[in-house]
């Protein structure tokens, strides 16, 4: 069953869709420029800070790019929408309500102007998941999307690679992996290749592509995260891949074939390359520097000991860059707690709960199973990435999750319409009844 990952096509052709035993059809009324607003999502998430690049770009006007990305999405998708169709989510409804303490916080301007121009980007992008949302029925429309963008994301630091392989592996991250044409630092690099390469498995397993186009897609995007050295991409893929795959293994036979020659190629690797694979995992790290998770338990401590008003630890001190004291605080929960208060932990824990209990009551499905994946992989990273209370890959991934949850949305029924009564003179009734 033939289809490119990377060019959209269905598992044999368009002819065909619907046609084959387990292909996926073409959702119904899914116009193109859906998918660039997607792809608009993605690069506005991009962000614009990281390693230098070959040409130095400057930082406004990367910025200017990825902002006026999201101001493009957001108006496409008004003209693909413009009587403001939307379906119920409740993961857009929560996203909503973080505003309110994003808002209440960035008003007091104790973090900056910035604050308000950030509680404006998180504003446009949850808007533009509004109006999306009425395309959200449970199909496979959107993984394609992401697959494709991330991919596409990744061949460019492929080609910084390529180019310059000093600049795409400086000494400064330590020879780890970056992104030479665009700023991209290893551990968002290893994101992109870990949520692709975990999709892309699950597709090949419900038979939704087949395995020469799945291995395009996976094995440059496996040798891009093994570059960047990230362990909380590469703990995240193995164990979302599990709990993904685990929800398959009752009802699909390919499923638990692969489950089975995962585990035991897992304890091969582990038997015969355990010394290469702590040399990989530690980064030439010391026991006690990797104990403290390079440093981040120290900025941890000092932002839960810093003194807070009640209005602090209720909304928080408004949007940020996701840092404490100059240095990044590399937690979600963290960072959230600190720019929007225990409200926004409380709303970011709801959201997550709401999606893993919406797919654990899903009947078993290739759908589930890659939502089970995005959850578990974000769930995961949100203990040394943040991201999870502002506009970021993460709400993205969340998104596709929730679209992947989605009820399909029912068939309006045929009205037929009314036959007009034909008037029959009486004399014609007359001549009837003799």
């Amino acid at each position: 069953m033939g289809g490119d990952l990377t060019r959209g096509g269905l598992p044999g052709g368009p002819d065909t869709a619907g046609t084959q035993p387990g292909a996926e059809p073409r959702p119904a009324g899914t116009p193109r420029i859906v998918g660039i607003v997607w792809g608009l999502l993605v690069l506005n998430t991009l962000g614009s800070a990281g390693a230098k690049t070959i040409v130095p770009l400057p930082r406004s006007l990367i910025q200017m790019v990825t902002m006026g990305a999201l101001v493009a999405a957001f108006a496409l998708a008004l003209a693909v929408n413009p009587r403001l169709r939307i379906r119920a989510s409740a993961y857009v409804l929560l996203l909503t309500l973080l505003l309110v303490p994003s808002v209440i916080s960035s008003a007091n301007l104790e973090s900056g102007v910035g604050a308000l121009f950030r509680c404006a980007r998180l504003a446009l992008f949850i808007g533009t998941l509004w109006l999306l949302s009425r395309w959200w029925d449970g199909g496979l429309t959107f993984v394609r999307h992401h697959i494709r963008m991330y991919f596409a994301v990744l061949g460019s630091v492929a080609a910084g690679l390529v180019v310059s392989p000093g600049a795409a592996l400086p000494d400064l991250y330590g020879g780890r992996l970056v992104g030479a044409l665009w700023p991209l630092t290893p551990p968002q690099i290893g994101q992109y290749a870990a949520v692709i390469i975990g999709l892309t498995v699950l597709l090949v397993l419900g038979r939704r592509t087949d395995r020469a186009s799945a291995a395009v897609v996976i094995v440059p995007s496996f040798v891009l995260l093994a570059l960047t050295h990230t362990r909380t991409a590469t703990l995240g893929l193995f164990i979302g891949l599990a709990l993904a795959i685990g929800s398959l293994v009752l009802t699909s036979a390919a499923a638990r074939r692969f489950f089975t020659w995962a585990v035991l190629c897992a304890v091969v690797a582990a038997v015969g390359f355990a010394s290469a694979l702590q040399a990989w995992f530690l980064r030439g790290q010391s026991k006690e520097n990797f104990s403290n998770l390079t440093g981040r338990a120290k900025v941890w401590d000092a932002l839960l000991a810093a003194p807070r008003s009640t209005s602090e630890k209720l909304f928080g001190v408004g949007l940020g860059d996701k840092s404490f004291g100059g240095l990044p605080i590399d937690n979600s929960w963290l960072a959230v707690y600190n720019e929007q208060g225990l409200i926004g932990v409380t709303l970011v824990a709801a959201i997550i709960i709401v999606l893993g209990g919406v797919a654990l009551l899903r009947p078993p499905s290739l759908q589930r199973a890659c939502a089970i994946f995005l959850i578990s992989y974000c769930a995961i990273a949100s203990y040394t990435e943040a991201g999870l209370g502002d506009a970021s890959p993460y709400l993205l991934h969340l998104a596709l999750a929730a679209s992947l949850l989605a009820a399909p949305a029912e068939a309006a029924p045929l009205s037929m319409p009314e036959v007009p009564r034909r008037h029959i003179p009486r004399w014609a009734r007359r001549s009837e009844v003799t």
